[in-house]
């Protein structure tokens, strides 16, 4: 590594630069701060020790030059003892570290070594981050049936402001993926993004989990905790499967929406965050607030942006382009593989009950255990031909007479086949007639349908 020394004191220089040298790196040295800036233009350097206190001009003076200049160069300050508090100040302004008078070798060379490591893992997290903004980058997913375009489109466009979301959807329809798109998408993207999967915490520890609790809270709480709402302070919280959520977590969400603030469990002491909430949910949230299992007013809290993600089974059209996308995603670079049509025709006509997480499952399967770089119907799991996956032979057969042919009976007719093939539930006999839920309780209501 490329060193560049800058002090005017001519001794402490010559037995640094002799210790740099020892320890491996290539060393350069200026006298004062105006000859260091000139080397600094000039050469190529991964690191800068700079004395703070010199003649012609400061080392706080050289910091900000070379800031101007390059925000990654490592930048390390000597300063002498009872200087601290300038040393400090200077490393609020960019500098990675700083050596107080005197430093031995050891010291030496641990500060310089610290710094690169933490100058490295910045710039890796700068990098990750941007690689995760190009894989959530929404223009880049998977969307050519209208359906799913027109749900990338509605998150795209709420990307841009800090409203609070309710992503709607089957199990594998990609819920989280969608949260995630929004976060990376919007103005938080460089704050974190907490996810918290509801029913996998228990009730009791739910408290804990989001909001924190001090030292002696409860039994077990052996020392302070931070929560993830205050972990995600400034980003965002995804709350997946809010559904589950208890009653009276419901109450404190509430709280935190309404108020931006909370309490850590066995503290009587508002934090205030700025958070925004994103929440996912597979069930029907406005069945539960009907049947009073989830509050009302959160219900309205939580629902500011509304975005329903259609099973795969009515988005046949992004079938092929998913299978493909897994298809690369699973053969690793290693073999180029390819499906028959007529397992594509499987694919389309299969119902789809895991949705895209398991069109994903069984591509990954399939590229395991293939023997060639061609995927065939025997490839496929038997499951696929099962009678009630086989197009045409599961079908309902509407019969009216003479006397009751109008649209009203025949719609009526419809849509208690439609109950009746579900069990009577509004939600999935709104998914099987592919109309929104709200539309065919209307229906309901205007054909006097119980």
């Amino acid at each position: 590594m490329n060193v560049l020394l800058i002090d005017d004191d001519g001794n402490l220089a010559k037995v640094v630069s002799y210790q740099l040298h020892q320890a491996g790196y290539t060393v350069d040295t200026a006298a004062d701060g105006g000859q260091g800036l000139e080397r600094f233009k000039k050469g190529d350097y991964d690191i800068v020790i700079c004395d703070i206190q010199m003649p012609d001009m400061t080392g706080i003076d050289v910091l900000k030059y070379v800031r101007e200049i390059d925000r990654k160069v490592v930048f390390i300050i000597i300063t002498a003892y009872g200087s601290v508090d300038n040393a400090i100040e200077a490393c609020r302004l960019g500098a990675d570290d700083y050596l107080s008078k005197p430093f031995g070798k050891e010291q030496l060379i641990f500060t310089l070594e610290k710094a690169v490591r933490f100058n490295r893992l910045q710039s890796e997290n700068i990098h990750l981050k941007n690689q995760l903004g190009k894989q959530f980058r929404i223009e880049n997913m998977v969307a050519k049936s209208g359906l799913m375009r027109d749900t990338l489109k509605m998150a795209s466009q709420v990307a841009a402001s800090n409203a609070t979301v309710l992503i709607q959807g089957e199990s594998g329809t990609g819920k989280e993926l969608i949260a995630r798109a929004i976060h990376y998408n919007s103005e938080r993207r460089e704050q974190p993004l907490i996810t918290i999967n509801c029913p996998s915490i228990p009730d009791h520890l739910m408290e804990s989990e989001l909001f924190g609790h001090i030292r002696g809270a409860f039994t077990g709480a052996y020392k302070d905790r931070t929560g993830k709402f205050q972990l995600a302070n400034g980003g965002t919280v995804f709350l997946d499967e809010i559904g589950d959520l208890s009653s009276d977590m419901q109450a404190k969400l509430l709280r935190v929406l309404q108020e931006r603030e909370f309490d850590r469990v066995g503290e009587d002491k508002p934090i205030k965050v700025d958070v925004r909430v994103i929440t996912a949910t597979n069930r029907d949230l406005q069945k539960m607030v009907e049947e009073g299992t989830f509050r009302e007013d959160l219900f309205y809290r939580l629902s500011v942006v509304p975005i329903t993600i259609p099973p795969l089974r009515d988005r046949t059209e992004d079938i092929p382009y998913l299978v493909d996308f897994f298809l690369r995603k699973y053969s690793l670079g290693h073999k180029t593989y390819e499906v028959e049509p007529e397992v594509m025709s499987v694919f389309k006509s299969y119902h789809w009950p895991g949705n895209v997480r398991e069109l994903e499952n069984i591509i990954e399967r399939l590229v395991t255990m293939a023997v060639s770089s061609i995927i065939t119907k025997d490839n496929l799991p038997r499951y696929f031909f099962e009678q009630d996956n086989v197009p045409g032979e599961n079908t309902i057969e509407l019969s009216l007479s003479t006397d009751d042919f109008t649209l009203d009976n025949a719609e009526r007719k419809i849509i208690q086949l439609a109950l009746n093939k579900v069990g009577h539930n509004r939600s999935k006999a709104a998914r099987l007639l592919k109309v929104p839920r709200h539309v065919l309780l209307y229906r309901m209501k205007k054909l006097s349908i119980e």
